[in-house]
């Protein structure tokens, strides 16, 4: 579909929706680290704002790549979004993208734009509610709430339009984040705002720019700070050939604003399908060459190119080529085990229990599309996904249903089974036995994650309040069933106390995990097993984890 015919079936023009999320893109990668540093725990293991960061970024991959290809963009966006999720955020997340761009795509030119945005925003929300079995208020399904709220409000007004939508919803959500520290404990003893809400504020933010030409100030801004938008570049109407320009060039230009003419000129000399739009010092500059060095000696001529991006189209008709003559896709058989892991050692240890290994663990959470890649490409007619990390589970519950909506028609079958730590899944995976039906194996290998008893030990990073009171910087910290109920001192005597809490409703079998950085904890547990519970077997693993020194469980 091209843009002509988006623009038929929706007063948004789908330029909009590309500079939104080129925009938002780079919005959140300025505030990444910001939002990724607000997680509440004192451990720096929250990356909020990285997946938020990647879903997006996925998101604008999959509406650009189907322009190229004269997909359809917006389902493409949504795709795009719900693939590149990773974490509770970013699944999150791309059920709001996902929903708000159906609803673009579904508007005909009788409806309003303003009344189209809105129904966008509240679709959205409602689609993030629902994606949450569980949902807590003052999170950021609260802030978009708030902002799809007050975007209904502005659209109920005679002669409103998608900007004014916009700008009331972005200033309602900025109103609705100063306040969930109010509705949540965690975050008013922490002093700080929701992560997953900042991280909506700054898109929506985002999306107020490009109808507006006007940024919301950020705190770190001086007054008056602004940003102009960079209109968005048309791909070429024309198919690509071998008998045409070799290369595309695209880059943003810093230039005066009368050395347009003069570049469109000079590139038209280069190649075809030349571009140079923009204005106040800012153009986006497209050209179909052979010559990539001379397109780019161009635009140094008359001011500075940045964000160059340079495509082959022999690559790309190649690769259409080889997709069409691709073979059939074989037939599904057997069951595999998808297995998550948070470091080399415990990769090896799910790979030799005969597990397909995707690498995740804080700051590395695996996407949804990796999952889905997982569960495709091992061949398996059944497969059990074993996520071993809280906020990787609604990532791989999204992996699944997409495996099954794409290929069900082939028979396959894909459960999860909601492992919150690398030890559950090690628990789960050595009860996994294809010999049984798959509904008898996934049950027994998730009543077995569900009985283990597990912990960890770490240190603290920044000031906090625990449940078991405060800490600071350096504190050892001891986790028990994903909370942190013990502060020390000392690393490895808060690791005998959590053994010794894991311990006391008895136990025939403890499991310990060390990490990269153990020295010498795992012996010292493993010591005080044996010496004060003799008849309690211990076996270690070299783990390898980042971040958390001691993994422990009983079983």
């Amino acid at each position: 579909m091209d843009e002509g015919t988006a623009r038929e079936r929706s007063g948004i023009a789908l330029a909009s929706v590309v500079r939104f999320v080129d925009i938002a893109v780079d919005a959140l990668a300025e505030a990444r680290e910001e939002v990724d540093a607000l997680n509440v725990y004192p451990v720096p293991d929250g990356d909020t704002g990285t997946n938020m960061y990647l879903t997006v970024v996925a998101a604008r991959d999959a509406i650009r790549a189907a322009l190229d290809d004269e997909a359809e963009p917006l389902p493409a966006l949504a795709r795009g979004a719900l693939l590149g999720a990773r974490g509770n955020s970013g699944v999150i997340l791309s059920e709001m993208l996902g929903a708000a761009a159906r609803r673009i795509a579904a508007a005909t030119p009788e409806q309003r734009n303003a009344t189209v945005m809105a129904e966008a925003l509240r679709e959205a929300s409602v689609a993030s509610y629902a994606a949450v079995g569980e949902p807590v208020e003052g999170t950021m399904l609260t802030v978009l709430r708030a902002a799809a709220e007050a975007g209904a409000e502005a659209a109920a007004a005679d002669g409103a339009r998608s900007a004014d939508v916009l700008t009331a919803a972005a200033a309602a959500a900025r109103e609705a984040l100063g306040h969930t520290p109010e509705q949540l404990d965690v975050l008013a003893q922490a002093g700080v705002v929701d992560a997953g809400g900042r991280g909506v504020s700054v898109i929506l933010d985002a999306a107020e720019t490009v109808l507006t030409g006007r940024r919301p100030i950020p705190v770190t801004a001086p007054l008056g700070s602004h940003v102009i938008p960079v209109p968005h570049l048309e791909p070429a109407a024309d198919e690509l050939s071998a008998d045409g320009p070799a290369y595309e060039v695209m880059y943003l230009l810093d230039a005066d604003d009368d050395a347009a003419p003069g570049l469109r000129g000079r590139l038209g000399e280069l190649g075809d399908s030349v571009v140079v739009v923009g204005r106040e010092g800012l153009w986006n500059v497209h050209v179909h060459t052979d010559d990539v060095g001379a397109a780019i000696e161009a635009g140094l001529e008359v001011g500075r190119p940045h964000r160059i991006r340079v495509t082959h189209f022999a690559e790309q008709i190649a690769a259409k080529a080889a997709a069409a003559e691709a073979p059939a896709l074989p037939t599904l058989a057997g069951r595999r085990v998808v297995a998550v892991a948070a470091g080399p050692g415990l990769a090896e240890l799910f790979e030799e229990a005969g597990a397909v290994v995707v690498r995740g663990g804080p700051g590395r959470r695996p996407s949804t599309g990796e999952l889905l890649e997982a569960i495709t490409a091992c061949g398996a007619k059944e497969v059990v996904i074993l996520p071993n990390d809280e906020p990787s589970v609604r990532a791989a519950l999204a992996a699944a249903s997409t495996a099954e909506a794409d290929h069900g028609a082939r028979g396959l079958r894909v459960a999860v089974i909601p492992t919150h730590t690398q030890v559950q899944g090690l628990a789960a995976v050595a009860v996994h036995e294809p010999g049984r039906t798959f509904d008898q194996d996934v049950t027994e290998m998730t009543a077995t994650a569900r009985h283990v008893r597990h912990g960890a030990v770490t240190i603290a990073a920044r000031q906090a309040m625990t449940m078991a009171g405060p800490c600071e910087p350096g504190d050892a910290l001891g986790v028990i069933a994903g909370d942190f109920a013990v502060v020390g001192e000392e690393l490895g005597g808060v690791a005998l106390v959590v053994l010794d809490r894991l311990l006391a409703a008895g136990g025939e079998l403890v499991t310990i995990v060390s990490g990269a950085d153990s020295a010498g904890l795992a012996e010292r547990a493993t010591a005080w097993v044996e010496e004060f519970h003799p008849h309690v077997d211990v076996v270690v693993y070299d783990g390898g984890q980042e971040r958390y020194p001691l993994l422990m469980s009983v079983e």
